[in-house]
């Protein structure tokens, strides 16, 4: 199994088929093998990478709003836990990405996956029947679905043999034919057989003849009954003689009392009730043992019956599970397919260059559920354009872009098409995010503790190769604790490690990095101020944001309007340089800034190089800063 200079892991396997054993009281013998995941095979993401991004749940555990909840329409529930497998683990091996990409391409030409939709749908959980059969554990109503699953398998064989495109056709050579097994669950199984076997009533008339013997003795029993009630009338003379049954005597013979002297020498009395009597006769008596002892052999009989017929499909197993995961396959490719074509996703790039392109990329989750059109945004990273120090106000998108990013990738290496209008992907090896603020109370962790754990995570382990998206680093501290650290994390991932990285900062003091840096740029999601409502806008273009417009958004938040003018009061004091630093610890953050900061502001401004869009927001900055110096 590519493990022999591996004793750990071995061991641990050992421990874990030897506990799976123990629980089933069963050999296991439908596992067959083991699989060793190299790291090189696929794209590492750690579970706080797998939480921040909501691939299998999101925020408060609901798979609906998450990845899995746009990306899952596959028909059956094994493909379903497939899909999940592979969103955990992203493929990086080439050969096995362009094979599954490939085969979304021809499952997409003409919409041939539609053609697949009704018998997938037919063939069930085939994987877990499987399962309970090579168990011996499987109930009637498992071997139902097994046939059922057989019929589907059938009609989507009919299907894939009018397809003669490539990849399809590879699939297609992986599904099994198993015709004599459908005929045998045919002819052995009832139409709608019972949940358990100890009801009975499970196996075909027909299949076993010394079942349908006792069978018949007991379906017969009201036929032979009648009969000998008509002629023990006939007999007796007595026209209100009737033979029934109860659980607790048998069967009997029961006549009114008056006619208890007339009955023949063979009936002996069973019962004496209020107005009636009733008897046994010797012929009644040994269709009793006979009718009785039936029952009970015939469930024996039905039991070894089915019993034999789980021995004669063990042996098929194993071709069987691996027709399932073929299915499986086809129906998370169609799927992808599927989401493709009806999602408006397109089909990414791969390249041996260091870069992520992506034109018009959208984040899958967010757009599906939004009514209004989602806005789209570009992103540009190669050797030389390593970093983007993401600015703009809070609500502006940010965290929604850089997940986009990390979403769009993600997706390119589980072989689906991705939402963007084009996207060019060159290596990648691991993702990692450090986005959201959560504590871990009983881990006695705070809300800064899990940020620069998970941030520890990332400066010790990403590569050159590696996608790391950082938001608001530095949050959960004093100003300048919070700044420095940001800085120098910023700093060791453009200068030592060269990640590919998304840095979203409220900061503007590290928009400087990218004049001091190599790699490092600016961007920022942009928002326009009317009176006193802001207009976020949804779209990253290059340079620094101008402000964070925090008051703004608490306005939008339901802050009470005194709170937001004596804020607004306070930020204008404090622009100017004239609140005196409360300790001498730690000085005013805007001192630089208090000579005046509308002469600042203009001196920065490059008209030659502004935007139309730049220039209205430097404008507005203006007038806010003039209003300011003329209330000081």
């Amino acid at each position: 199994f590519g493990c022999a200079q591996m004793p750990l892991a071995i061991g641990a396997a050992a421990a874990l088929l030897t506990y799976a054993a123990a629980m089933q009281h069963n050999t296991l013998a439908h596992i067959r093998s083991l699989q060793v995941d190299q790291p090189d095979d696929s794209i590492s993401i750690d579970p706080a990478s797998i939480r921040n991004l909501e691939l299998q749940r999101d925020t408060r555990g609901d798979d609906r709003h998450a990845l899995i909840g746009v990306l899952d329409h596959t028909q059956t529930a094994m493909a379903s836990r497939l899909l999940r497998r592979w969103l955990d683990r992203p493929l990086r091996r080439q050969d096995a990405l362009h094979s599954r990409h490939a085969a979304v391409a021809e499952l997409q030409q003409g919409a041939v996956h539609e053609r697949f939709r009704k018998p997938l749908r037919s063939i069930g959980d085939l994987e877990r029947v499987l399962t309970r059969i090579a168990l011996s554990t499987a109930s009637p109503r498992d071997l139902a679905r097994l046939r059922e699953a057989l019929h589907g398998l059938a009609q989507l064989r009919v299907e894939l043999s009018a397809i003669a495109a490539v990849a399809v056709t590879a699939m297609a050579a992986r599904i099994g034919d198993f015709a004599a097994h459908l005929a045998l669950l045919e002819r052995a199984l009832v139409a709608n057989p019972p949940a358990v076997l100890r009801d009975g009533g499970v196996i075909a008339s027909g299949f076993d003849a010394d079942l349908d013997h006792l069978t018949g003795i007991r379906d017969n029993a009201d036929a032979y009954l009648l009969d000998l009630e008509q002629r023990e009338r006939a007999r007796t003379g007595i026209g209100n003689l009737k033979v029934g049954y109860n659980r607790i005597h048998g069967y009997y013979v029961e006549t009114t009392r008056q006619f208890a002297d007339a009955l023949p020498a063979e009936y002996v009395r069973r019962q004496t009730l209020k107005n009636a009597e009733r008897y046994i006769l010797p012929e009644l008596k040994n269709f009793e043992d006979a009718a009785l002892s039936s029952q009970s052999r015939a469930l024996a009989r039905e039991k070894q019956v089915f019993a034999a017929l789980l021995e004669r499909l063990q042996p098929d197993v194993a071709r069987l599970q691996d027709t399932a995961a073929a299915v499986a396959e086809l129906d998370v490719l169609s799927c992808f397919a599927e989401r493709a074509t009806a999602l408006r996703w397109n089909a990414p790039e791969f390249s041996e260059a260091s870069e992520i392109h992506i034109v018009g990329g959208r984040h899958p989750v967010v757009e599906a559920a939004i009514s209004e059109p989602f806005i789209a945004n570009d992103l540009d990273l190669h050797a030389q354009r390593r970093m983007l120090i993401i600015t703009g106000p809070n609500m502006g998108g940010k965290s929604t872009f850089m997940r986009q990013t990390a979403l769009i990738v993600l997706l390119a290496h589980i072989g689906s098409a991705v939402p963007a209008d084009t996207a060019r992907i060159g290596p990648i090896d691991r993702i990692f995010t450090r986005i959201g603020a959560s504590d871990d109370l009983a881990g006695g962790r705070s809300t800064f503790m899990v940020e620069m754990t998970e941030t520890a995570n990332i400066l010790r382990n990403a590569t050159a190769q590696s996608l790391v998206l950082l938001d608001e680093i530095g949050r959960g501290t004093s100003t300048f604790d919070g700044l420095s650290l940001a800085w120098a994390t910023a700093e060791r991932l453009a200068r030592s490690i060269g990640a590919y990285t998304l840095f979203a900062t409220h900061y503007f003091e590290l928009t400087a990095l990218a004049t001091q840096l190599d790699g490092v740029a600016n961007v920022h999601l942009g928002a326009v101020q009317h009176g006193q409502k802001v207009v976020f806008l949804h779209s990253v273009s290059d340079g620094a944001a101008s402000q964070s417009y925090g008051l703004e958004v608490a306005r939008l938040a339901g802050i009470p309007e005194a709170v937001i003018d004596a804020a607004r009061a306070y930020l204008v004091k404090l622009e100017n340089g004239t609140i005196a630093p409360a300790t001498t610890a730690q000085g005013d953050l805007f001192a630089a800034a208090a000579s005046s900061p509308l002469n600042d502001a203009l001196a920065k401004l490059d008209p030659d190089g502004m935007s139309p869009k730049e220039a209205l927001l430097a404008l507005y900055r203006l007038k806010r800063l003039a209003g300011a110096d003329d209330s000081a």
